[in-house]
This record gives structure tokens, sequence and C-alpha cells, in this order.
């Protein structure tokens, strides 16, 4: 409870933020290893024969994964994540589900705090493979969504740029806090291979975005603790220029601008906390002098998430979010009847941590909007609410 609000793994607190800010290195060290794993049951409103809902109605054990956390020396910490996702991909041939295990959040920090009766600096570097991985607020676009399901229909198809590039790419990155009130982050990113490659292990070639270059990351934020509330309002921007076809990373590019603003407030006073988080992420896509991607030359990405979440005594707790994506339609991008990504709904959910180290807990992913369309989006006869989806599950951490 001291570094999560509520004891909810991993909505930090303003000490969570500090443990993290300085490089994982308060206190002692420890043996750092520790393992979750997570088992769900997904049901759809009306699953159709598209691979998203090949386990509707199945409980099944969905994700594990494997941490080496903590201090290594008084300056220097690190957060390595390994995860095994049983249901990957399907084999060709078979057409049976295959398990692989992957890279997934990593980081390694080196951490300096200065402070005296007149300052408090906290200066730091990080090597890192998911812009805004490194972030201590979770209204970042790293640590906003906490256990997605592997099946069903759980949001748009379309999302900016920053929130796609998670253990693919490779980012070394400056930061400073200054009096626990201003915080500074510049980073550049590039593809995780060569060098890098342990950063992106389990993602196919294939499948890895290659960028061009370095691509910068900048993320600005003002935060205040007073009494038992903490609040904070930032903004971020990053630049991304990537090739059209990941095996053959050459010529032109498609530029990728993210623009983004976003607030969080915390209220932590035993028994209650509460915690209510909001992102805005605009995005403008030029396709260059690449032929053929899309219709129109330029597009636009538009992403609004909001939540709220409430827990009581560290064992009951709930949760409330909204998510909206938008922006100019364009036949290639997105061929449905609708071709457009507006996408809209609405995720309650509610969870029950019963000890420590487990957590049970229930979402219901509501549609009001699918890919333009309140009715018929795909020209079918589907409905938004076919997609609605229910999921179950049961997350352990030790």
């Amino acid at each position: 409870m001291a570094c999560h609000a509520g004891g909810q793994f991993p909505e930090l607190t303003s000490y969570g933020r500090l443990f993290k800010m300085t490089g994982y290195t308060i206190g002692s060290r420890a043996v750092p290893l520790s393992a979750m794993g997570v088992f769900s049951y997904t049901k759809s409103s009306s699953p159709t024969d598209d691979a998203a809902f090949a386990k509707d109605a199945a409980a099944l054990f969905q994700t594990g994964s494997v941490f080496v956390a903590g201090k290594v020396t008084e300056n220097v910490g690190v957060f390595a994540q390994a995860t095994y996702n049983n249901y990957d991909n399907q084999n060709p041939d078979s057409n049976k589900w295959q398990g692989k295990w992957g890279s997934d959040n990593i980081e390694v920090r080196y951490a300096d705090r200065l402070i005296d009766d007149n300052r408090d600096l906290i200066l730091g570097l990080t090597i890192n493979n998911n812009p805004s991985l490194a972030d201590p607020w979770n209204s970042a676009p790293a640590w906003m969504q906490y256990v997605p399901t592997q099946f069903g229909v759980t949001g748009p198809d379309a999302a900016p740029i920053v929130s796609q590039l998670g253990a693919q790419a490779a980012g070394i990155a400056g930061y400073a806090f200054w009096n626990q009130t201003f915080y500074a982050e510049l980073a550049g990113y590039q593809t995780a291979n060569r060098m890098w490659s342990f950063l992106s292990q389990g993602t196919k070639d294939a499948d890895q975005v290659k960028l061009q270059g370095t691509n910068p990351y900048l993320r600005l934020a003002l935060s205040h603790d007073w009494g038992p509330h903490s609040a904070m309002v930032g903004v971020m921007a990053m630049h991304a220029n990537i090739y059209p076809d990941n095996l053959d990373p050459s010529g032109p590019t498609i530029h990728y601008r993210d623009r983004g603003i976003d607030a969080q407030y915390q209220y932590l006073l035993d028994p209650h906390a509460a915690t209510v988080q909001l992102s805005y992420i605009a995005e403008s896509i030029d396709n260059g002098d690449v032929a053929g991607i899309a219709a129109n030359p330029g597009n636009t990405l538009k992403q609004l998430k909001v939540k709220g979440s409430y827990v009581y005594r560290a064992r009951y707790g709930g949760s409330l979010s909204y998510f909206s994506t938008t922006g100019s339609s364009d036949t290639t991008l997105y061929p449905d009847a609708a071709s457009n990504p507006d996408t809209r709904g609405w995720v309650p959910e509610v969870f029950w941590t019963p000890v420590q180290y487990v957590r049970v807990g229930a979402q219901y992913y509501h549609f009001n909007r699918f890919h333009g369309a309140t009715a018929n989006y795909d020209g079918a006869g589907r409905n938004p609410s076919g997609n609605n989806t229910l999921f179950v599950y049961l997350w352990g951490a030790y």
C-alpha cells in the first residue's frame, strides 16, 4: 500500500513514484525475482468466426510474467519483465494456438537525488523499450490499461503510434524531478534490433515496427501533493518516422506526430483510495512520398481516455472508464462500411483482493459506436453491441 494506491498494482502512489524515479534503489537489496499470472474468462455478446472470438466462453490461462527488479547499486536499478502469452498465434498448418515468451516492460535506470533544506532534485537516465514506460504517472499511454484480455473486442483497432511501440523500440531518456513539482523527460527511440534486440525478444521481424533513425519523445508535468491529495497535469509529444514495410526499412517513411495532455488526481487516506485519470492524444499522419498506404495524403487520429477508480480497505474496489477514438475517414486504412476509426464505449469494473497477492475482477466492455457507426458498421448487419464483452480474471502476483 505504500507504493500502490489501495494496494492495487500497478497504480502508483506519491511514494511509489519517488521509488521509481530514484531508480528502484530505496532500501536494501533483496531477492530480485517475482512473478505474476492471469487466468481469464471472456464472453462476447455475439461472437463470429473471427480469431478474436476463438476462445469465447472458455476459462483459460492467459499470460504469465517473470520479473527481475530492484536495486543493483546505490544509484542503479532495474525493472525487467518477460511475459509468456499462452495464446500468441495460431499455427498456419494445424490451426492450433501456440504460446510464446517475449520481452515486455524493460528499463534500467541510473538516478541520483540531491536533497537538502533548500532543494530536492532527482536526476536520472533510463534505457527502456516503450515510450512513456519511464513515466511515474499511470495516465501515461504505457500504463493506463492494466489487465487486457487476449480475446473479444476491447477497444478500437486504431491507436496513436506512441502507444504501439512497446517491446519494439529502444530508447535512452534523461529526466529530472525538481522539488517534487516539475518533471521533465527527453528521450530518443529507434528500432530495438542489433545490440538492442534484447528489448524486443519474441517479436518477429515481420511484426516489428521499423523506425528511421532516432525519434524524439518529450514529457513535461507539474505535480503537487497536499495532505491526502495528489494532483498532476502534463503534456507529451512524440515524432516517429516509420517505414511502411517492416521487412524493407528503406526509402520514404510515414511521419507520425503525436501531441497529448493528461492529468491525474489521487485521494489516499486509509481506508479510502480514489484515483481519477485523463489522457487525450491527437495524432497527425503524413504519408509523404509513400504510395498506396492510404487513400488520403494525410490523416488524423484523436484518442480520449478517462478513468476513475475507488478502493476500500485495500480489498474492495471498482472503476469506470470511457474511451473514444476518432479520426479522418480513409477507405484504405479502414476498409469496412464506415471507413473510419470512430469507436466509443464504456468499461465498468469491480474487483476484490481477498489476500495481498491475488485480485479477482470483472470488466464489461460496452460499445456505443464502432468504426463510425451505431448500427450495421460492417455492411453485413453487425451492430456495435455485438462486440460487447464480459472479461473475468484472476490475477496473482508475488
